[in-house]
Order: C-alpha cells, then structure tokens, then sequence
C-alpha cells in the first residue's frame, strides 16, 4: 500500500470564533495564505455584491426565495439575518472540500457554532476560541485599528462580554496575548487534528496488511 493512500485524509471544519478585535481574522487570513490544504468557507448572502466582490469567491449572492428554499431544503450548516440580510454557509461546497482532504475555515460567532453543532457531524468539527489577553487589551486593539467610530467601539466591547461567555463551548482556547506564539499553537493544533485516526481511513487497510504479514 503506497504512502500516499495511508496518508489520505478527509478534511477538517475549523470553526474560529472571538470578540472582535482579538486577532482570529489576522491568524486565519495568515493560516489561508501560509497552508494549501486551508480554503475559506464562502457564504451565500440575500444583499448586493459590493464593487470587487466575485461570485462564488467572496460570497454566493442569492435572492431572499432562493435562500429561503435553502433553509427549507436543509442546504445550509448554519444562517442568520446581519442587517436585514441573510448570510449562510451552503453545505455542499464544503462537503466536497472536505472530501478533497481540504481543510475549510469558519469565521462564525458562537451562535453560528451552536448550529455547525447540529448540523454537522461532530468528527469533522474543530472549534478554536481566540481570547485576548486583557478587557483593556482588546479595546486598545480596537481603537488603534481606526476603523470604528467611538460608538461602534462601545458596543463592540458591549457585545464582547457575551461572546467571551461561550469560551467553554470550543474544543481548544487560545489566548493571544502575542501573534507569533498563538498562531504557532493553532498550527499545532491544526497538525495534531489532521491525524487523528477518524479523518485516515486508509489508515484501517494498511494496519490490516500489516497483521496479515506476520
């Protein structure tokens, strides 16, 4: 049996989730460009494209019929209404990505991990909560971005209260206190998941090779 079918693996789903301003978009945009086998999930969303925005690329631009058929049908992992749009993740192409052996990243809140809950199976999920290293930390961070207003900064801190309650519903927690550090530990952990024996099952026909050779 050649190496390469050993090594085959089904793909990961890895959910990050965090208080804004925490660092998860920096770690995954980092994690997307450094690793290969690491693809983003695309949504599908009821709103305009925006200038630059390509279909199936950034996001799947759907009508409010179609994408209620979508729920109906059970099509999406998880969705919910942002601003008087709806957003989703669409089941299939992450399906096939995972059975391509690729790993497919989820920037969801811990709302949208309740429902990946349900309506995935529980082999394929990995959930990472990102944490800050201090309340005044985070907002620091977010004042420096400089892309806020002073109200919206307010309640960004308002709704981090809340997100950082369901820390205790991931499977890992990384507090990123330095960027370096953290995203060496998710690296880890993104190894460590990939071989686990459930996502190798070429893994069952080598052992089974090897007992037949005593």
């Amino acid at each position: 049996m050649s190496l390469d079918a050993i090594n085959k693996r089904r793909g990961l789903m890895l959910v990050m989730s965090s208080p804004s301003g925490a660092g998860k978009t920096t770690l995954t945009r980092r994690l997307l460009d450094e690793d290969d086998d690491v693809v983003m999930s695309v949504s599908a969303t009821t709103r305009e494209p925006r200038p630059g925005e390509e279909e199936g690329k950034d996001y799947y631009f759907v009508t409010h019929e179609r994408f209620r058929e979508m729920i109906d049908q059970k099509e999406l992992l998880e969705h919910a209404v942002v601003f008087e749009n709806r957003y989703g993740t669409p089941r299939g192409p992450v399906t096939e990505a995972l059975r391509a052996g690729k790993d497919v990243i989820f920037d969801i809140d811990w709302q949208g991990t309740q429902q990946m809950m349900s309506s995935a199976s529980a082999i394929d999920l990995v959930r990472i909560f990102i944490l800050p290293p201090s309340v005044k930390e985070l907002e620091d961070r977010l004042r420096k971005r400089a892309q806020d207003s002073e109200a919206t900064v307010r309640k960004r801190m308002e709704q981090a209260e809340s997100e950082i309650s369901h820390w205790a519903e991931y499977d890992y927690v990384l507090v990123n206190e330095d960027l370096e550090r953290t995203y060496e530990d998710l690296k880890s952990i993104v190894r460590a998941e990939r071989f686990r024996r459930e996502r190798r099952p070429g893994m069952s026909e080598f052992v089974r090779q090897l007992m037949e050779e005593r």
